[in-house]
C-alpha cells in the first residue's frame, strides 16, 4: 500500500514531521517500508506558456517557439515535441537548470537557431513514464511559478507493509483512522452527499447465492462523456499510489478504492443484456477477463451474469465483454460486499492477483456500500457528466458483529504494564468500537462490538493487542526476565542438529534451504507418490503439494547452478518431509494422519575433485558419495542393491544400520536425466536424520599386545550373489570367535570375459582380507585354520561359494 503523504494529511493532519509520522505508524504495526520524494531531484524549472510557434528553417521536426516564463519578456526556445502549440502551458527548464540524472541546461544553437532553454516532458522531469510529448499543464497553471511547487513534487510517498489481518488499512481513509486514533487529531473524511436521481432507470438485480454476496448496491448513470480527461489532481494521486491512469471512468473507480477501500466496477450498460444475477458459476462456463485471459470457471467461482452468461468474476475482475471504453455513454455502477471465504485464493488459482481480490478476501466494510456508491457517482457526474438513476441496495446476509470481552487484569498480565480503565476505554472508543464497561479498577471488563471495517477483532487477545498498539510498543517497560536458570545436561549419545550439518559441510557440501511445497510432478517422478499431501491455498499454482522427498528440490538447485555455469556442485539439505500415514496420532509434535520425519539429503555432481595439476579429473561416482555417507553414519552400515523411483536400477542401494533401513543412495535414473535436461547424472543420497544423531558411548578397550593374523580368501560365487551377502555369511561363520575378528573387507573382484580362465562366465571371484587378533594370547595356526573352515562352510551353505 502506497500513497502520497499530502493525501493522508488531507484526511488527518497531526502536528508531526514526516519522519515522526512514519515512525508513529511503524510503531503502531503499520510498518512504513519506504519514504521517498514524489518527484526526482531537479531545479530551475518553471511554468511557461507557448505564445507563438514557427517551423525551424533548417529542420523539419523542430519548432521555434516564443515562450513566456513570467519575467516580462519572451524567450526563444527550439523544441522537437510533436504536441507543441501556441497557448499551451508546459514546464520550461531555463539556462542553469539541473534536470534528473545531472543534465545541465545551457544556452545553445540548434541547426543555426539560438535556443535559451528546454521545454520538458513528464518523463524528462521524472514525474511520469509518459513520453508522448510535452507535459501539458492545466490552463490555470500560474506562469513563472516553480514547477516543483505547482506539482507538489516535494511531497513524500509512503510505502506501507501491511499485515494480512489489517485489510481496513488498505486505503488512505483506513490509515487516517489509525493516525487519528493514535494522535487524537480530528479525522476529516470527504463529505459524501446523496446524489439525487434525475432518471428512473434501473437494472434488475437478483442475488441467487447468499454465501457469495451479502449486499449489492448499484445504479444506472446515463449520458456520460467517457472521453473526458481525468482531473490532474486525481491522476497525480493515482500515480503516486502506483496506479496508471487509464480513462476517467476507470480512474474514478480506482481512486475511490484507494481513498475509501471500496473496490467497485463500472459496466458498459449497452453491453449488458437483461437483468443481472449474482451466483456461483456453472460447469462449462468461461469468461474473457479485462487482462485478456479467457478462463474456465469452476463451480466455486462467484460471477455477475446477465441472460447471456458471465460478465465478471465477483470481487476479482471484470469481463472484457462489458468493459467501458471512450465511446461509452451509459454505465452501471456496482459496489458490493463479497464474503471473504468466497473470494480467498480464487484469483491465485488463475495465476494473477488484483487489488479488488486482495481486499475482498481479507474483508471490506459491509456497512458503506451505498455510501461509497454515492461518492463514485458524484465524481463521475463531476468529471464526465450524466444523469444518475436511483440506488438499488439489496441486503441479504451480513456478518454478525459479535461482542468481544476483555478483562483489564488479563490485559495487564499479557502486556506487562499497569493500565487505567479510563485509558483503555478511550482507546477502544477511538478505534470505533461500541463499548460497555462492567466492574471497577483491575476487575473492569470491557465488552466491545468491533466496527464493520474491522474483521480481525474476534477474541480477547485481539483487543489487548489494539490497546498496546495504540499506547505504543516503544512505551513497553524494559524488564529483564527473572527465572531460575537450570543448566540442561547434554546427552553424549545424541549429536545435535548443527553438529550433523557441520559434518556434512566439512565433506565439501553446501547447505541449501528450499520450500517444503513442490510441484506434483516431482512427487511422482522421485517418490512414485500418487497421493501427496495437497495444499488448500498454495502460494503458486505449481507449488501445490508437500514434498515427501528432498531429491526434487536438490535437483532444482542443481539446475539453477548449472544455468549459472557452475560445473561442480555439492549441496545438501536437512528438512522435514510430509507423508500421509493413518497410524500417526495427534501429539505435541505430530498431526494425526501425517508423518513428518526429518531427512538429510545430498547431491554430488561434476568432477570428484577440484581441478589440480597432480591428478587427472574424473567424474563423481557412486563410491565417492558412499564414502561420504559412511563417514556420516555413527555405526557400520551395509549397502544392499535396491530399486528406487528416482535412482538408476543398477547403481543404487539401500543403506542399512543394525537391520534398519535408514535411507537410499544412488545415481539419478537415466530417464530423469533426460527429462530434466542434465548433462550427466548426479549421485544422490537421502537418510533418516534421527539415525545420524545417535552416537555410541565411548567404551574403553585395552590395546592388544598380541600379534595379528591376516588371511586372504578368494571365493567363487554366482554373478547374482552380492559381496555383502558373502560378507554376512563369513561373519556368521566366525560368530563363535567374533572377538578375534578385527576386520573383514572385500579388496578384489574378478569376472572372466571368456571361457578358460578357471571360472564359468556366470561366476565371479571375490577376494576378502580377514584380520584376526586376540587381546590375551596369540592365536594358534590350528585355531586360525579351524576358523577359516567354518567361515568357508558358512559361505558355501548360504551363498553356494567355493574356494578358488
Amino acid at each position: 500500500m502506497q500513497f502520497a503523504e499530502s493525501w493522508l494529511r488531507s484526511f488527518v493532519n497531526p502536528d508531526l514531521s514526516s519522519e515522526a509520522l512514519a515512525e508513529l505508524l511503524t510503531m503502531a504495526g503499520l510498518e512504513v517500508e519506504e519514504r521517498r520524494p514524489a518527484g526526482a531531484a531537479f531545479s530551475g524549472v518553471c511554468v511557461a506558456q507557448v505564445k507563438t510557434t514557427a517551423k525551424h528553417p533548417n529542420a523539419d521536426r523542430l519548432t521555434v517557439c516564443e515562450v513566456d516564463v513570467g519575467d516580462g519578456g519572451l524567450k526563444q526556445i527550439v523544441c522537437g515535441a510533436p504536441n507543441v502549440a501556441p497557448g499551451i502551458k508546459i514546464p520550461c527548464a531555463l539556462p542553469g537548470a539541473l534536470l534528473p540524472g545531472g543534465f545541465a541546461i545551457k544556452p545553445t544553437v540548434m541547426r543555426g537557431v539560438e535556443s535559451g532553454g528546454m521545454l520538458c516532458s513528464a518523463k524528462e522531469l521524472g514525474v511520469s513514464q509518459e513520453s508522448a510529448g510535452l507535459m501539458v499543464l492545466p490552463e490555470d497553471a500560474p506562469v513563472g511559478a516553480s514547477i516543483r511547487d505547482y506539482l507538489a513534487l516535494d511531497d513524500v510517498v509512503l510505502v506501507l507493509k501491511m499485515t494480512p489481518n489489517r485489510a481496513d488499512c488498505l486505503s488512505v481513509q483506513g490509515v487516517a483512522r489509525e493516525v487519528s486514533a493514535l494522535t487524537h487529531a480530528p479525522l476529516c473524511s470527504p463529505e459524501i452527499k446523496p446524489v439525487a436521481a434525475s432518471v428512473d432507470d434501473r437494472l434488475e438485480i437478483a442475488i441467487a447465492d447468499k454465501d457469495l454476496c451479502g449486499r449489492f448496491s448499484g445504479r444506472v448513470i446515463r449520458g456520460v462523456n467517457a472521453a473526458m480527461p481525468t482531473p490532474s489532481w486525481m491522476k497525480q494521486r493515482l500515480e503516486r499510489a502506483g496506479q496508471r491512469s487509464i480513462s476517467a471512468l476507470v480512474d474514478i473507480s480506482n481512486y475511490v478504492m484507494l481513498e475509501l477501500g471500496r473496490p467497485s466496477h463500472v459496466f458498459d450498460l449497452a453491453k449488458v443484456t437483461g437483468p443481472l444475477t449474482v451466483r456461483w458459476a456453472k460447469s462449462g462456463e468461461s469468461l474473457e477477463l479485462l487482462n485478456g485471459n479467457t478462463v474456465e470457471l469452476s463451480a466455486d467461482i462467484g460471477i455477475i451474469a446477465d441472460v447471456n452468461g458471465p460478465l465478471a468474476m465477483a470481487g476479482i475482475m471484470g469481463g472484457q465483454g462489458c468493459s467501458v471504453s471512450l465511446e461509452t455513454t451509459d454505465v452501471y455502477l456496482e459496489a458490493a460486499f463479497w464474503w471473504p471465504a468466497a473470494i480467498a485464493g480464487k484469483a491465485r488459482r488463475y495465476n494473477f492477483s488484483t487489488d479488488a481480490s486482495h481486499r475482498f478476501e481479507r474483508g471490506v466494510d459491509f456497512s458503506s456500500t451505498a455510501l461509497h456508491l454515492e461518492r463514485i457517482t458524484a465524481l463521475i457526474l463531476e468529471v464526465c457528466g450524466g444523469q444518475a438513476g436511483p440506488v438499488d441496495d439489496q441486503i441479504v446476509a451480513l456478518p454478525a458483529r459479535t461482542a468481544v470481552s476483555m478483562r483489564l487484569g488479563r490485559a495487564e498480565k499479557i502486556i506487562g504494564m499497569s493500565l487505567q480503565a479510563d485509558q483503555v476505554k478511550d482507546i477502544l472508543q477511538r478505534l470505533g468500537c461500541e463499548l460497555s464497561v462492567t466492574g471497577q479498577g483491575a476487575n473492569s471488563v470491557f465488552t466491545a462490538i468491533p466496527p464493520a471495517h474491522r474483521f480481525d477483532l474476534q477474541i480477547e487477545e485481539d483487543l489487548i493487542e489494539e490497546v498496546i498498539r495504540v499506547i505504543g510498543y516503544d512505551r513497553l517497560p524494559s524488564r529483564p526476565p527473572k527465572a531460575e536458570v537450570v543448566m540442561q545436561s547434554v546427552s553424549e549419545t545424541r549429536r545435535p542438529l548443527h553438529a550433523v550439518r557441520h559434518a556434512v559441510a566439512a565433506l565439501g557440501y553446501q547447505e541449501v534451504v528450499n520450500f517444503g511445497f513442490v510441484q506434483s510432478d516431482w512427487e511422482l517422478d522421485f517418490a512414485a507418490n500418487t497421493d501427496p499431501v495437497r495444499l488448500l491455498n498454495p502460494i503458486a499454482s505449481h507449488l501445490e503439494v508437500m514434498r515427501s522427498t528432498l531429491m526434487g528440490s536438490l535437483l532444482a538447485n542443481l539446475k539453477h547452478n548449472l544455468s549459472h555455469r557452475a560445473d561442480r556442485v555439492r549441496v545438501f539439505e536437512v528438512a522435514r518431509v510430509f507423508k500421509k500415514d493413518i497410524s500417526v496420532v495427534a501429539g505435541p509434535m505430530s498431526v494425526a494422519g501425517f508423518d513428518q520425519p526429518r531427512k538429510l539429503a545430498g547431491l554430488a555432481y561434476g568432477s570428484a575433485d577440484q581441478a589440480q595439476w597432480g591428478s587427472s579429473q574424473r567424474a563423481i561416482d557412486f563410491f565417492d558419495v558412499k564414502g561420504d555417507v559412511e563417514s556420516l553414519l555413527p555405526k557400520q552400515a551395509r549397502f544392499e542393491v535396491a530399486s528406487h523411483p528416482a535412482l538408476h536400477p543398477g547403481r543404487s542401494a539401500c543403506v542399512w544400520v543394525e537391520s534398519v533401513n535408514v535411507g537410499v543412495i544412488g545415481q539419478l535414473h537415466p530417464k530423469w536425466v533426460q527429462k530434466y535436461e542434465l548433462p550427466m547424472a548426479p549421485v544422490l543420497f537421502e537418510l533418516d536424520f534421527s539415525v545420524l544423531q545417535n552416537l555410541n558411548m565411548p567404551v574403553y578397550e585395552e590395546v592388544s599386545k598380541q600379534p595379528i593374523v591376516q588371511r586372504d580368501l578368494a571365493l567363487v560365487v554366482k554373478n547374482e550373489v552380492s559381496a555383502q551377502r558373502v560378507m554376512d555369511a563369513l561373519h556368521r561363520g566366525a560368530a563363535e570367535q567374533a572377538q578375534w575378528l578385527k576386520s573383514l573387507f572385500l579388496f578384489d573382484e574378478f569376472k572372466p570375459k571368456e571361457e578358460g580362465k578357471g571360472l564359468n562366465l556366470n561366476e565371479k571371484s571375490l577376494a576378502f582380507r580377514i584380520v584376526l587378533q586376540d587381546s590375551e594370547k596369540s592365536i594358534e595356526e590350528a585355531q586360525v585354520e579351524l576358523l577359516m573352515k567354518k567361515m568357508i562352510a558358512s559361505a558355501a551353505a548360504m551363498c553356494g561359494a567355493y574356494l578358488r
